[in-house]
């Protein structure tokens, strides 16, 4: 092989590897596509329309961190889920849909057919009524266009109910009714 056909290959090898690798990079958690939010928010509101609590969530390599703070609330193990629609009308916030779930899973973490993508881990709010947890979720985005975004044009939600999820109850994991409701925005 003469020196001019060499470099070419090795060129176009080069080129090829470099290609691949940016097409790899950008599909990973989409962290580089235009269309990726580094964080959003939302507001917790109760029944009455009270605001109790923030979230702020962002978007890491290991998945999208959830920081919550609230108050109000009773004291206790409630359960938290991403629902499917960005609205919580009071007081029962049923307009916040089912859960997240873009894979038609069963509900809850123990559920052999489960989990839906909204599932999130229980909190534990103190005897006075708050709550600050830090929970991480890798089984959902803010990238827009992901099918588990956390910010699709219709929006998402998250949901603090009432009683404890047991993870493996469907739809909802008997965790009762729906106590205080933020929609998620960027």
């Amino acid at each position: 092989m003469n020196k001019s056909m060499m470099l070419c290959s090795l060129g176009f090898l080069v080129a090829s590897c470099g290609f691949a690798g940016a097409a790899m990079a950008n599909h990973g958690h989409g962290h580089h596509t235009r269309s990726h939010v580094m964080e959003a928010k939302a507001a917790f509101v109760d029944a009455k329309g009270t605001q109790v609590g923030t979230a702020v969530l962002t978007e890491e390599k290991d998945g999208v961190h959830l920081k919550l703070e609230a108050k109000g609330l009773t004291p206790g193990v409630h359960g938290i889920h991403f629902h499917n629609v960005g609205k919580c009308e009071g007081p029962s916030f049923e307009t916040a849909g089912s859960h997240l779930n873009p894979k038609n899973k069963q509900h809850g973490f123990d559920n052999p057919q489960g989990f839906h993508d909204g599932d999130l881990p229980n909190i534990t709010v103190g005897k006075d009524g708050t709550v600050k947890a830090e929970i991480i979720s890798k089984n959902v985005s803010l990238d827009t266009e992901a099918a588990n975004s956390l910010l699709p044009k219709s929006g998402t939600a998250l949901v603090i109910h009432e009683k404890a999820d047991d993870y493996k109850t469907d739809p909802s994991g008997n965790s009762g009714a729906r106590v205080a409701c933020g929609v998620i925005q960027h």
